[in-house]
C-alpha cells in the first residue's frame, strides 16, 4: 500500500498488488474506491462506505483536481496503462 496523498482527514492509497482499472482507495472515517478514469474519462465513484455526503463531494473534488497526478502514480506503481 502506497499513500499518495492526504486531505480532509483521509488517506488516498494505491495498493501495489491491485488490478486495473486504475483506481485509488480512500481511508479514514469510512472508506471509498474511485476509478481514476471512468467511461467519460473523468473519475467515478465505485463506492463510499461510512463517509458523509459533504465529505464525499470534497473527496471527489480532490480526485478530479489531482486526476493526472494520481494516474501518474498508478503508472509508476503498476506500469503503463493499456
Amino acid at each position: 500500500m502506497v499513500v499518495i496523498h492526504r486531505a480532509h482527514g483521509f488517506r488516498f492509497v494505491i495498493y501495489t498488488a491491485d488490478h486495473e482499472p486504475a483506481h485509488i482507495h480512500i481511508t479514514g472515517p469510512g472508506q471509498a474506491k474511485i476509478n481514476l478514469a471512468g467511461p467519460d474519462g473523468r473519475p467515478e465513484a465505485v463506492y463510499f462506505i461510512g463517509i458523509k455526503r459533504p465529505d464525499q463531494r470534497r473527496l471527489m473534488a480532490e480526485v478530479i483536481e489531482r486526476q493526472e497526478e494520481f494516474l501518474a502514480e498508478w503508472e509508476r506503481i503498476h506500469g503503463t496503462l493499456d
